[in-house]
């Protein structure tokens, strides 16, 4: 059973990105520049005449198929972390080409730091984004094979996203190993110190939840209690990783309640609905995951890491399971 939970943290892991309204925005990275212009053109233009009718991305004349439903850069780096999972993680981050990669602003930092000869944790710590949760996605990959992230999350994080990181990891591997919610969440709280960001966000998010009763009535408490609205990126791991953490319980597991509830706090949208799936897709295993949702996030675009295109995430599952 526990290579039907490896294999469905992966497959949940891309099942929420997908679900995430972002993925449109980054896969549409795979279309011409101007149409991604011509966007910001009309954004201007409904904000400049007061039209409540907003732009979403488009195709125009172009292949329509980068914006079909599918998962985008959260999936993407958990395939590259799993292909490389057995190097040094300096040194599979610096092979990696500085052209034509979309990432996270601290594995961004974290490359430009390498480039200058700046090692880890060094590369993580002086970095505007040691915050992120990029380390904490790559984490998955970790997770599934009950090993420690730390010396990956290193590269491009520290503080709360190190302990992001360490956290994932630890809820997946229980997750793998016992298909419990409630046990990944105790193996998470674990590892995260209650006089942290990230430690207090996760008992603060749990015990929203568990006052709501439902990952859907939760999303408005949740909200209210993690989410000030003043930040400009929602991706920072004292946010996302404790509203996976407390969805994924509240959920019992249960990936179709937990995910779509994770994707409907918009801030968090980017990496919140893809951290919740690969929790709640360990728990219960690829086999509960809905079909279609399958059939449309396991091939990956290439819109983060273009040597990925057409990369098959099952099969990579499959072989680590």
């Amino acid at each position: 059973m526990s290579g039907d939970r490896i294999r469905g943290a992966f497959a949940g892991l891309a099942v929420g990105d997908a679900a995430g309204w972002p993925a449109a925005r980054h896969r549409a990275a795979l279309h011409a520049p101007w149409s991604r212009r011509l966007h910001r053109e009309l954004d201007a233009f409904a904000e400049e005449h007061e039209v409540t009718t907003l732009p979403v991305p488009f195709a125009l004349n172009q292949p329509t198929a980068p914006l079909a439903v599918g998962p985008s850069d959260d999936a993407e780096w958990l395939a590259w972390t799993a292909l490389t999972i057995d190097r040094p993680r300096a040194e599979a981050f610096r092979e990696l080409p500085r052209e034509g990669i979309r990432a996270r602003i601290s594995v961004a930092t974290a490359l430009d730091n390498l480039a200058k000869g700046v090692e880890p944790p060094a590369s993580g710590h002086d970095n505007p984004h040691h915050f992120d949760d990029a380390a904490a996605v790559r984490a998955v990959a970790f997770g599934v094979l009950g090993r420690d992230p730390t010396q990956d999350a290193q590269v491009t994080n520290a503080y709360d996203g190190v302990l992001g990181a360490r956290a994932m990891a630890a809820a997946v591997t229980e997750a793998v190993r016992s298909g419990s919610a409630a046990g990944a969440v105790e193996a998470a709280l674990a590892v995260l110190p209650e006089d942290t960001a990230i430690g207090h966000n996760a008992r603060a998010a749990l015990a929203v939840t568990r006052k709501a009763g439902d990952p859907f009535a939760a999303v408005p408490a949740l909200d209210a209690a993690l989410l000030d609205h003043v930040y400009s990126y929602g991706v920072g791991a004292a946010q996302t990783v404790p509203v996976a953490l407390a969805l994924a319980e509240s959920a019992g597991g249960e990936l179709a309640r937990a995910v779509p509830a994770a994707a409907c706090l918009a801030a968090l949208a980017d990496s919140a609905p893809a951290l919740t799936g690969a929790l709640t897709g360990a728990c219960r295993g690829l086999e509960a995951i809905p079909e279609g949702w399958i059939a449309s996030s396991r091939t990956l675009a290439g819109c983060c890491l273009p040597d990925l295109a057409g990369l098959d995430l099952m099969e990579l599952s499959e072989g680590i399971a």
